[in-house]
Parts: C-alpha cells; sequence; structure tokens
C-alpha cells in the first residue's frame, strides 16, 4: 500500500511544480508581467503609499492589468526593499517588474533650478516662489547666503528644504574658499569676503575681470578710499532689482550703510549672492596699483592708477555714449 501512496505523492508533487512553473512564467514574462503604458508619463508615488496603494493607483491609470496580479508578481519575484515615494517616469518599455524596480530604488523625476551669479535674495526668493511643483512658504534669504548654481529637486519638496541647501553649499564653499586665501588680502573676515565679492559680483560681468576688479577695491580698502561701487547707491533703494534708470544726485549723496559713495569701507552686508569665481578673486585678487574704472564700452571696464588717467578715461567713455545717442 506504500507505492500507490508514494506514487501520489510524486504526482501532485509534479503537478505543483508544473503550477508553480507556469505562475512563474505568466506573472515574469506573460500576462502578469506585461505593463500597458502607451507613452513616457510622470506617476506619483504619495509619502507613506503602501504597496497595496500604490498597486490599485497604477491599475486605475491603467499601466496595470491587475493589482493583485502586481503584488503577487512583487512578492515572488520582487526584492523585500520598500517603495520610495517621489515622481517617477513611467515608459512604454518598462515591464511590472521594472516599475517595481524603479519605485524600490527611488529613481525619481529630478527637476532643476538654477540660481544665476549675482541673483539678489529676492529675486531668488520670487524664482523659488514661482516654481509651482515645490511646497511650502519662505521668507526672502538673507542676502549673500545663497550660493549660485543648479539645484535639483523632487515635485513637493519643501522651498524651505532647498534654501536650506543652497545656504549649506554658500557656507561649504566660504569655508574652502577662505582656507585657500592669498596672504595680505584686504579683508578680515570671510564676512568681509562675501560683503566684497557681491560689490565685484555687481560690478563686472567679464569673468576675466573679476581679478583685476577684486585688486582694485583691495586697494582702495588698503588706502584708506571709499569704494564708490554704483551698485551699493542702488541696493537700498530696489533690494537688488535692476534700478531701470539713471542713478539720481540725490541718491548718490544719500548716507546709509550701503552707499559706498558717502562712507568708508564696506557696507553692512552683501548686495547679492556673489557666485565661486567672485568670492575667489576676492581671496586671491591681482596684484596692481589701479584705483580707478570706468566702462569702456565693450562690455569691460579701463582701469587706471590715477585720477588724471581715469578723468582722460571717462571722457572717452562720455564721447562714445554721446556719439550712440545714450546722452546729449
Amino acid at each position: 500500500m506504500k507505492k500507490p501512496t508514494r506514487l501520489l505523492g510524486c504526482i501532485a508533487g509534479l503537478m505543483l511544480a508544473v503550477a508553480l512553473a507556469t505562475a512563474a512564467l505568466l506573472l515574469s514574462g506573460g500576462t502578469f508581467g506585461e505593463a500597458t503604458i502607451e507613452e513616457e508619463t510622470p506617476f506619483l508615488v504619495p509619502a507613506g503609499s503602501s504597496l497595496s496603494a500604490v498597486a490599485a493607483d497604477l491599475e486605475a491609470a491603467g499601466h496595470i492589468s491587475s493589482a493583485d496580479g502586481f503584488l503577487l508578481r512583487a512578492r515572488l519575484f520582487g526584492s523585500s526593499d520598500p517603495i520610495q515615494a517621489g515622481e517617477f517616469s513611467l515608459n512604454p518599455e518598462m515591464s511590472q517588474g521594472d516599475i517595481l524596480t524603479a519605485f524600490q530604488s527611488g529613481d525619481v523625476i529630478r527637476r532643476f533650478v538654477t540660481i544665476p551669479e549675482g541673483m539678489p535674495s529676492v529675486l531668488v526668493w520670487e524664482r523659488l516662489m514661482a516654481e509651482e511643483l515645490l511646497t511650502g512658504e519662505v521668507a526672502v534669504p538673507p542676502e549673500g547666503s545663497i550660493l549660485p548654481d543648479t539645484y535639483a529637486f523632487e515635485r513637493g519638496q519643501e522651498r524651505a528644504a532647498l534654501v536650506e541647501q543652497m545656504q549649506g553649499a554658500m557656507d561649504l564653499y566660504l569655508g574652502e574658499a577662505w582656507a585657500e586665501r592669498s596672504e595680505n588680502i584686504a579683508v578680515d573676515t570671510i564676512r568681509e569676503a562675501l560683503i566684497l565679492a557681491a560689490i565685484v559680483e555687481k560690478e563686472t560681468g567679464t569673468p576675466e575681470e573679476r581679478r583685476t576688479v577684486a585688486g582694485l577695491y583691495s586697494n582702495r580698502l588698503r588706502t584708506g578710499m571709499m569704494l564708490q561701487a554704483d551698485p551699493t547707491i542702488i541696493y537700498p533703494i530696489t533690494q537688488g532689482k535692476p534700478l531701470g534708470r539713471r542713478i539720481r544726485q540725490s541718491e548718490i549723496a544719500a548716507v546709509n550703510e550701503y552707499n559706498t559713495y558717502t562712507m568708508l569701507g564696506l557696507p553692512t552686508g552683501p548686495i547679492t549672492n556673489p557666485g565661486k569665481e567672485s568670492i575667489a578673486a576676492v581671496l586671491n585678487p591681482e596684484g596692481h596699483d589701479y584705483l580707478f574704472m570706468v566702462a569702456d564700452g565693450t562690455g569691460g571696464h579701463e582701469f587706471n592708477a590715477t585720477l588724471e588717467g581715469h578723468n582722460e578715461a571717462v571722457g572717452r567713455w562720455f564721447q562714445l555714449r554721446r556719439e550712440r545717442g545714450e546722452m546729449e
């Protein structure tokens, strides 16, 4: 009687193995393994979502034929890693296994926001508040606290977290740059370096001039001359936004904590968010004897060591502007 029992057991085991193998084939490459994504599309996994809830959302969106089949496949063939929250890109080439792998690996869509060199904090704030995929409210960051760069973010990320990342990047770079500073620079602290770098950033848009301009203002600081930087007049008026007109004489004569035409030394704080190159220029300025500069009509400046040479350069600049019809 034992032989029939053993035979029946073998048959049952064989049938079970065949059933499991058939199920495995179906789940891995057949009906339950296929996805039905017609075109590349974003898919959001909310924070705290269970795999069951996500499977139901995939079925509701028409990306898979069966949530139960997806879950069964995940149990049999998926890893034990939890799914990650975020926005994912699904495409027609993906199988259900690929979708699960993407969710578990956290391969989310990353978007980017760029903060250009010299963008003042009020404009940084406007750019972040205008980004609809970010969430939460933030105040205008302190001037000079943001490192200009391109930053990645995810849909639903808090604006405050992104600002913190930008500020952390500035703190890190300032520390690294300060450690590599040249000897006998014109500033005594990281804060002073940041303030002067902001002036350099606003005074020239020509990269090859940065160290020259930094050297000029360093010379003025050392000799006790007023910096007389036009952007420091504008900042208290617009908080760094473009003035949109010529500076008035009354504004040149205004006495405040920023106007370097009516005060010695550095302003009370930065007038923009300077980039890495302007900070580096202040901490390693070009050695020369220039004390004056004026626009040369090509986007750059003419530099002079004497007031006489400077006045001649100013005369040429005014003449050029008259020829262009920019002034009478």
